[in-house]
């Protein structure tokens, strides 16, 4: 597998949180790469009524690891995050989940939690991924990332706040501070476990630092005369979507409002082990709920 490879298999899903896939202009996006998909199991998921009693919609955020010419939406997810958004203060909570939880998938049995993409597609990932967490996602948000680096630059790069250095020999070096990205750092900062020493705990803590620079980015510019409208434009020829053009303008807004300064964010930690010859993760399911319950009402973390 080549370094490339690497990184964009990797790189966060949750740009959804941002609404780059949605908002910025003539990005290079093809129906096999991107899809915004309803979940079956929720309840309420119009946001064409959301301002007639539902405040916070919830996002599931996840990268397809489907070879060129398999169907995305039937493999193996990664970098998974469930997002709470809400419509009225403008706040974000991004709960990470690490890709190799095991746990229990409906109708399945016991596995990696990314495996339920594969047996079920986007309706059982969220219901996997909404039993861990407590809360059931509205949207499942699947990518390739084979368009990552192209919106990153399209947007002039991101900042984000590096609280240590690290480096990587296969991958790249970043120091501890303010850094500016363009698309293939964005991608290589996002990949980059091994020398952290919290692995792949860490590493979902700096793709949600990716999603805070990419939102602050889109943010600055939603005001731009016909930013938000061309994108949703150009996108609606190219995107995998059950949404209707007046849900997908609405979903953009919702997504360009949000506040940097109000977004909180936890990862769901856990352990280790070694199950049938596999290394998996053994998620904290006592926190992932408590996060879930922080979240549920007003889209808001209060500690970790």
């Amino acid at each position: 597998m080549t370094v490339l490879r690497r990184i964009l298999r990797t790189v966060p899903l949750a740009i959804a949180l941002a609404g780059v896939a949605l908002v910025v202009p003539d990005s290079a996006v093809h129906p096999t790469d991107v899809a915004l998909m309803k979940v079956q199991v929720a309840e309420g998921t119009d946001l064409g009524k959301l301002a007639h009693g539902k405040d916070i919609v919830t996002v599931l955020a996840v990268g397809s690891d489907a070879r060129p010419g398999e169907d995305m939406l039937h493999t193996r997810g990664d970098a998974l995050h469930l997002i709470f958004l809400d419509l009225k203060t403008h706040a974000a909570a991004d709960i990470g989940i690490p890709r190799d939880s095991y746990v229990s998938i409906p109708g399945v049995g016991s596995d990696r939690i990314n495996a339920s993409l594969y047996y079920g597609g986007p309706d059982l990932l969220g219901q996997t991924v909404g039993n861990l967490v407590g809360v059931q996602p509205d949207y499942v948000f699947v990518t390739r990332f084979l368009y990552f680096q192209h919106m990153v630059n399209a947007i002039g790069g991101i900042t984000v706040h590096n609280p240590i250095s690290f480096t990587d020999s296969a991958i790249g070096s970043f120091d501890a501070g303010t850094l500016h990205l363009n698309g293939l750092n964005a991608l290589k900062f996002s990949r980059i476990r091994h020398p952290l020493a919290g692995g792949d705990f860490d590493r979902s803590a700096n793709q949600d630092r990716v999603i805070r620079g990419i939102q602050e980015q889109v943010r600055a510019h939603q005001g731009d005369p016909g930013f938000i409208a061309r994108g949703v434009l150009s996108v609606m020829q190219n995107l995998a979507t059950d949404l209707s053009p007046s849900e997908l303008f609405r979903f953009a807004h919702v997504l360009a409002d949000i506040d940097p300064a109000k977004v909180t964010n936890c990862v769901v930690h856990g352990g280790f082990a070694d199950i049938n010859g596999a290394s998996v993760v053994t998620p904290d399911v006592a926190a992932a709920q408590r996060y879930g319950d922080e979240a549920r009402d007003d889209a808001t973390l209060e500690s970790c």
